[in-house]
């Protein structure tokens, strides 16, 4: 086997080795089954096996109570930005947003489409979305708040969630989902695209406390509906199984070897810390978002010139770092930094920066 990079993709991003190691095993024989988990039945006791533990290990990792349902929906993210005002609008009420970059714009943009009454609240788009807005007023009439947890291209992350009062808060929370504990109560729907931080592309985990299910119109779509979905424990058609069970093996990861939320946050401020503080103290990379709102998940930095950019993303790609481009639409580096990216990945990276500043600076 050739041999691994250190990965800080931003999506599809690392998945844990052991969890990697663990699919090799089973791949050719499922649990006894003679198949592959690629190719059971959905309609298995095996697979009902699977679905069920990736339910319950989502619901004791976030602490979620009986009133919350934990979903698998293909279409990543993006299709849960049209889903969620088409489900969760009330006539009559506004739908109210926060921008803070790119993924919260495409969330404004499928809600105006369908003829809502959106309102964006907040913005932090005149400082170019470098920060996390403060100081904002929700309409208490409001049929949701919809926020982005983490921005991966801008690279800043809400430290606090929005205080809402009463009006139930949606949130895409694609790439720190799993990062860190909190609190669910003022959540009345939480989504995020597998691929970053809990498994590989293919479906969205959709979160979704039961009392908003009463506001879904009976004249959708049938496979546009939650309700669709949370009657047949998402398996009205055949979902993605191989994702559900990839991300059902990091979670069982997440919750037996690193010991639930509150550990892995330890470890992902930790990281974090260690690369701020590299870029922080080096006179030569240079940090691209407010020091309050920085994400501990996508670290994005510029060089002093767009060519020492790319010849250090290519000098660390040969010493086996990988994936520090920038996104396409804000150029730089970045590097995403994904529970699966350990701190010795990390490490790694902090010593070549220090080698690559004293070779350029």
């Amino acid at each position: 086997m050739g041999k691994r990079i250190h990965n800080f993709n931003a999506g599809p991003a690392a998945l844990p080795l052991p969890v990697l190691e663990q699919m090799k095993e089973e791949l050719l024989d499922f649990r006894g089954s003679g198949m592959s988990i690629l190719e059971v039945s959905h309609r298995s006791p095996w697979f009902d096996q699977v679905i069920n533990d990736a339910v319950e290990r989502t619901k004791r990792l976030l602490g979620l109570g009986d009133d919350f349902q934990v979903l698998f929906i293909q279409g990543g993210a993006s299709l849960q930005f049209c889903m969620l005002p088409m489900n969760l609008g009330l006539d009559g009420h506004p739908v109210d947003y926060i921008n803070t970059g790119t993924w919260s714009t495409k969330a404004i943009k499928e809600a105006t489409i369908q003829g809502k009454d959106v309102r964006v609240v907040a913005s932090s788009e005149d400082q170019n979305f470098s920060s996390i807005p403060k100081g904002f007023q929700v309409d208490e009439d409001a049929a949701y708040l919809h926020f982005t947890s983490n921005n991966t291209i801008k690279g800043t992350q809400w430290p606090d969630f929005p205080e809402s009062g009463q009006v139930p808060l949606a949130c895409d929370m694609s790439s720190d989902i799993m990062s860190r504990p909190f609190d669910v109560t003022p959540f009345g729907l939480i989504y995020a695209g597998a691929q970053k931080n809990i498994g590989p592309a293919g479906t969205a985990m959709v979160i979704i406390r039961k009392d908003m299910l009463e506001r879904v119109p009976e004249n959708l779509p049938t496979m546009l509906k939650y309700t669709t979905y949370t009657e047949k424990n998402s398996m009205f058609n055949t979902p993605a199984c191989f994702v559900i069970y990839t991300i059902d093996l990091v979670l069982k990861w997440l919750e037996e070897t690193i010991g639930g939320l509150e550990n892995m946050g330890r470890t992902n401020r930790e990281k974090a810390t260690l690369l701020y503080d590299a870029i922080d103290q080096s006179g030569f990379y240079r940090g691209t978002t407010s020091r309050e709102s920085r994400s501990l998940m996508n670290v994005t930095f510029r060089l002093p010139s767009e060519d020492l950019e790319s010849e250090f993303v290519a000098e660390a790609l040969k010493q086996g770092l990988g994936g520090l481009k920038g996104h396409r639409s804000v150029g730089g580096c970045r590097a995403s930094i994904y529970n699966a990216t350990g701190l010795e990945a990390v490490e790694a990276l902090v010593a070549f920066m220090a080698e690559f500043e004293r070779k350029k600076g």
